[in-house]
């Protein structure tokens, strides 16, 4: 047998480099390049391989570890899951920093490869700098807090393990149903570590994306469902994007004429002005989207996993009988909602749903309905859109109206990306999606800081595309760090940085359940002792230049909307900065149009508190479970 001596990092980036997905006949590179932060636990091994293998497995320099890991999921996000990056760091706070962005990936079922360094696995001394010394249990580090962040875990203690470890982490990788990120925590001293490889170890490997087609009995079952109802309604979830079925998904709505609602992953399944998108669905829906939920007999959930915000609560669905079909690859969430299971790809379901429906629409005047409930949602979007509102040409623009501006600017190419804050909110009312990949919100985790470094990603997947990344000043105060990188990649990554002195969507919340926007304001104390004084004199636009950005400050809607003109014509990163109205204020959209769980207090003595409860439990009170097969 043929070997090669190489250390265990320089096998495993060898190794990376010839691993490849494919699927529909497409194959790419499983691994395209690698994030990483060197310290004393992975810079004499990986790093040292990296070194050595150049080009073959590109690096990119990071400047936060969980900012790198959000990178690699916008990039792989982008890439429909068959394309990842792996993210290397070394012990001690550079592991842990990896754990919300893996817990990100993972809850978002998104591929990332976790390479982060570990402690001596020979213990030559103890404790080695940045160790987690626990005296009951000599082989725990801080590494395992990614064991339940992680779809897959292993620790690569002995040269020889790293071949079975390798190989079940990339199986997991290119798993659609199992996909998330993966972890191989690697001893300092066992990445340097000589071994004789098999040459076998090395050799090119493809991994298969299986399109599983659906049983022929749930098949079955499903189509007789859909046949039966009066009031069907589709909702589409991120699986349709995953597995590129958004073709599939307009073909069974312009034969059936079924309604389509969206999610937050989903929504761009089909183009805005599909006749049958009805918008997002769920405490951050539409009007209409809502009105067809609560009226639905039968609803077919094509790649969503049922979060609270879609069902807005378990009080959306409220149909008596109402029933749910779960197209969906993991069995896990095909039962969800006590539905009927397809368990299948988005794609070869939602084909093989057409064909079985064949002949099959719903009466014309639900479609009459619902596309007139469209149109009026439209204009709602066109009043919150418009720049003059009647406070002069002046004024700073609502939220909603700094979206109105990008929408007039956006090409069907651009990628528009958010996570936290107000913005999913109004832009799931409000934005039209005009392309599959356009709208990229990333609301599993709704992770403050996601927005930059994932545009990062997403720019390193489509270098010819405008992408950019909107944040509000909370966000940007947790994460900014990643321009700096966008900068030295020459990555033309646009930012649009919404002012508004504080955390807007929590201090609307906290306003609803009684909290009175306690905490969430950036401003000075007043005297009583809270933060209601003036705004802080803080200059995010003057930080976001230090950083190398070109900034360009935009006070009214006109401004506004010059200023994106001139940021997307830019081939250099470009941040657009606008104070809006201030975080005690409403954004400019509709207000929510489902009910979203947030527990009140029980008891309290301040009446807003009193009165928010009452509220709570008229609208708990609607909760239902769907326990009918």
């Amino acid at each position: 047998m043929t070997t090669r001596r190489l250390t265990v990092a320089q096998a495993l980036v060898e190794f990376l480099t010839q691993q490849y997905t494919e699927r529909d006949g497409r194959r790419q590179r499983l691994i395209a390049a690698c994030w990483g932060i060197f310290g004393h636990g992975n810079v004499a091994g990986v790093g040292q391989a990296l070194l050595e293998t150049g080009d073959a497995l590109p690096f990119l320099q990071g400047r936060n570890e969980q900012a790198m890991v959000h990178a690699a999921v916008g990039y792989a996000r982008h890439r429909d899951r068959l394309s990842a990056h792996a993210v290397t760091t070394s012990i001690g706070p550079g592991a842990t920093n990896l754990v919300t962005g893996a817990a990100l990936a993972t809850i978002n079922r998104i591929p990332v490869l976790l390479l982060p360094g570990d402690v001596f696995a020979t213990r030559p001394a103890d404790p080695v700098l940045q160790q987690l010394e626990h005296p009951g249990a000599g082989d725990v580090s801080v590494n395992d807090c990614l064991r339940p962040v992680s779809r897959s875990f292993d620790r690569v203690t002995r040269p020889e393990a790293l071949i079975p470890a390798a190989l079940a982490a990339m199986r997991v990788l290119a798993d659609p149903v199992e996909t998330g990120a993966v972890t191989l925590a690697l001893p300092q001293d066992v990445q340097a570590e000589a071994y004789d490889w098999p040459e076998e170890f090395f050799a090119e490997r493809t991994w298969h994306v299986r399109r599983p087609a659906p049983d022929p009995a749930e098949l079955d079952a499903a189509v007789r469902a859909v046949r039966a109802a009066r009031r069907p309604l589709i909702v589409a979830g991120g699986g349709v994007h995953h597995s590129g079925a958004e073709d599939a998904l307009r073909a069974l709505a312009d034969a059936t004429g079924i309604p389509v609602a969206s999610t937050q992953s989903g929504k761009g399944s089909l183009r805005y002005d599909h006749p049958a998108d009805v918008g997002g669905i769920g405490h951050t829906g539409t009007a209409t989207a809502n009105a067809l939920a609560r009226a639905a007999d039968l609803v077919l959930g094509a790649g969503t996993r049922w979060t609270d915000f879609t069902t807005a609560s378990a009080t959306l669905f409220t149909a008596p009988g109402v029933r749910f079909v779960n197209l969906n690859l993991a069995g896990h969430d095909a039962h969800k909602l006590a539905g009927l299971p397809l368990v299948a790809d988005a794609r070869t379901g939602l084909e093989a749903l057409a064909a079985g429906l064949a002949g099959h629409r719903v009466d014309e005047e639900y479609v009459r309905a619902y596309t007139a409930g469209k149109a009026e949602w439209e204009t709602l979007v066109d009043r919150a859109f418009a720049p003059s509102d009647g406070r002069g040409d002046g004024a700073r623009p609502t939220q909603a109206q700094v979206l109105g501006a990008l929408d007039a600017v956006v090409g069907d190419d651009d990628v528009v990306i958010n996570a936290a804050g107000s913005l999913p909110g109004d832009l799931h009312k409000l934005w039209r999606a005009r392309s599959r990949r356009q709208y990229h919100v990333e609301y599993g985790y709704s992770c403050m800081g996601y927005e930059i470094p994932a545009a990062l990603g997403v720019q390193l997947a489509a270098p010819d595309d405008p992408v950019w990344a909107l944040v509000g000043d909370g966000t940007y105060l947790m994460m900014p760090t990643e321009l700096v990188t966008a900068v030295q990649e020459g990555l033309a990554v646009k930012v649009v940085l919404v002012q508004n002195h504080g955390y807007a969507s929590i201090g609307g919340l906290s306003e609803a359940v009684g909290a009175e926007r306690f905490g969430t304001a950036y401003r000075f104390r007043a005297p009583d002792g809270t933060y209601t004084g003036d705004p802080l004199p803080v200059d995010l636009a003057a930080n976001a230049a230090s950083l190398g950005m070109t900034v360009l400050r935009a006070r009214t809607a006109k401004e506004l909307h010059a200023a994106l003109a001139e940021a997307r014509a830019s081939d250099r990163p470009t941040c657009v900065y606008v104070e809006t109205e201030t975080a005690d204020t409403v954004s400019g959209a509709p207000p929510a149009q489902a009910w979203w769980d947030v527990p009140v207090a029980e008891t309290a003595t301040r009446p807003a508190a009193v009165t928010a409860r009452a509220g709570y439990e008229r609208d708990a009170a609607e909760r239902r479970r769907h326990l009918r097969p």
